[in-house]
């Protein structure tokens, strides 16, 4: 260590009171984090490329300072997807500090890493106060059956209006409008159920057939239009 000569002829004073970190809440322990290996807890976080022409929302579950799980999802750029695919297989294993300056790739997964950094190690985690915080394996839970992302794609005009594409329970087939012309109900296929049945053997057209479902009043619709052609 190198000091100047201005520090160097300097009275030495005795520091008195200790002021250790301000206890944070992780994983239902409160814990003063002094290092990196003291941090532990899952989370979720959004970033976004400096264009904004896509999100990346990312998923870890850290225990000990290290990356046990990542999950990497992204929307509205077609090569991010090849990042996120390089984005988790860079992280697990890191450490946070190590994966706040990695390459992610892509600006996107980047900045979520950034804003899941503040988050981790400041104890806003979503397993801040559960007892032992979740296992590895629950951030791949978020996606449910099938293991697809939540996704929402709808589009809208002024003169013709709006138009769903896809929902939480799937890819829309039709959707259902009222005498006024009014969105009443969709019909959906659950892409992830019939890929899985479909794997399992099942004729294609029957896994179609057997994972399509409708939400609302479709049923009762007066007037029924495939949102990607009419």
């Amino acid at each position: 260590m190198q000091y100047s000569k201005d520090v160097e002829e300097m009275v030495c004073v005795k520091k008195g009171a200790a002021h250790d970190p301000a206890p944070i809440p992780e994983e239902g322990k409160w814990v003063k984090a002094k290092q990196i290996g003291d941090i532990s807890g899952l989370t979720h976080g959004v970033g976004w490329c400096a264009p904004q022409q896509g999100a990346c929302k990312l998923t870890l579950n850290v225990k000990n300072g290290v990356i046990e799980e990542a999950l990497v999802e992204t929307i509205g750029c077609s090569g991010m997807t090849h990042s996120a695919a390089m984005a988790a297989e860079i992280l697990p294993g890191k450490t946070i500090l190590e994966a706040l300056n990695s390459d992610l790739v892509c600006d996107a997964i980047n900045t979520a890493m950034r804003e899941l950094f503040l988050q981790i190690v400041y104890g806003r985690t979503q397993s801040a106060f559960s007892d032992d915080g979740l296992p590895v394996g629950a951030g791949l839970e978020d996606l449910g059956k099938g293991l697809r992302s939540q996704v929402g794609t709808m589009y809208g005009t002024k003169i013709k209006g709006p138009r769903y594409l896809d929902m939480a329970e799937g890819y829309v087939l039709k959707v259902g409008l009222d005498e006024a012309g009014e969105i009443i109900g969709y019909q959906f296929v659950s892409l992830g159920k019939m890929m899985d049945a479909i794997k399992k053997g099942v004729d294609p057209k029957e896994a179609y057939e057997q994972n399509i479902g409708t939400y609302g009043r479709f049923a009762q619709a007066a007037k029924v239009i495939d949102p990607r052609h009419e």
